[in-house]
């Protein structure tokens, strides 16, 4: 019997990219389940022969009949801040109500030890797999570097990268990368009980701010900010205090070193360096 394999938030890019790359690995399009909220908006995953369900995190029943006859499932977290402990525990149980053989989840780096405030619900959610009796694997990833990429606009206008990390550094790669992981991660059942803490090679943002730079023809600076200037900076650029404030708390934890890696397991899991962030940068941007 063939093992089927799902994908839920297949309409975002980590999710969508994960499938593609389950194909480019030989498995057969019709063992694959992609799962999304909008199934409409993958129709070019379906036009390849894969099987489209519909499945939303707030709609419990959609995850039942989602995951129907799914052996193998790609949990990719959530969107929605403050909703996702929930969200992922909906798909954990309904996942248990199937029979679903194995979880790989994506979560965030050092998890269990960050102050990054993006941490708790990720946390919560493997403690959920843990209790859950399901054989799981837990993906750490760090940043991506599309995070800084898609505002490269903003960045040229105002000619500089503002931020409060004390000059450390990022251990961010490509979302491709991580999605390729994660594919790999979902066919191989002896990641299964693994937690990986997955980063590329470590960048400043001096150097993020050269590449970005370099890439778009402008010259654009990184200015390094006292946490309550930066604070100060978000709101007079119109954030509200709640939102000024948790992207401070963010580069709190850059500062403390919280988002850096010395771990191999990306490169172990993709059979390959990781992407450098310069080449990342030239090519989002080209």
């Amino acid at each position: 019997m063939s093992t089927i394999y799902a994908v839920t938030g297949a309409s975002g890019h980590l999710g969508h990219r994960a499938v593609t790359e389950l194909l480019a690995r030989d498995v057969s399009p019709e063992n694959i389940v992609a799962i999304a909220r909008t199934p409409e908006k993958i129709s070019d995953l379906s036009s390849q022969g894969v099987q489209v369900r519909e499945g939303d995190y707030t709609k419990p029943d959609t995850l039942r009949s989602a995951l129907a006859g799914v052996d193998r499932l790609l949990l990719v977290s959530g969107s929605e801040v403050g909703q996702r402990s929930v969200q992922h525990a909906a798909v954990i149980e309904a996942a248990k109500a199937n029979g679903v053989g194995r979880i790989v989840y994506t979560s965030i780096l050092g998890a269990d030890t960050t102050q990054n405030p993006l941490a708790p619900e990720h946390v919560e959610t493997e403690s959920a797999l843990r209790s859950s009796g399901i054989a799981h694997t837990v993906l750490r990833n760090g940043w991506y570097i599309e995070n800084y990429t898609s505002q490269a606009q903003q960045y040229q206008e105002t000619g500089a990268i503002l931020g409060a990390t004390g000059g450390a550094k990022v251990s961010g790669a490509a979302r491709e990368d991580y999605a390729i992981a994660a594919a790999a991660a979902l066919l191989d059942d002896a990641t299964d009980g693994r937690v990986y803490e997955l980063g590329g090679a470590a960048f400043s943002f001096d150097e993020l701010a050269e590449a970005i730079g370099e890439a778009t023809g402008t010259t654009i600076a990184h200015k390094d900010l006292p946490a309550e200037e930066y604070t100060a900076a978000l709101i007079s650029a119109g954030l509200d205090e709640q939102t000024a404030g948790f992207l401070a708390a963010l580069d709190a934890t850059i500062a403390a070193g919280e988002l850096e890696t010395d771990s191999d397991d990306l490169a172990r899991l993709i059979g390959r360096a990781p992407t450098p962030m310069a080449d990342v940068v030239r090519a989002e941007l080209a």
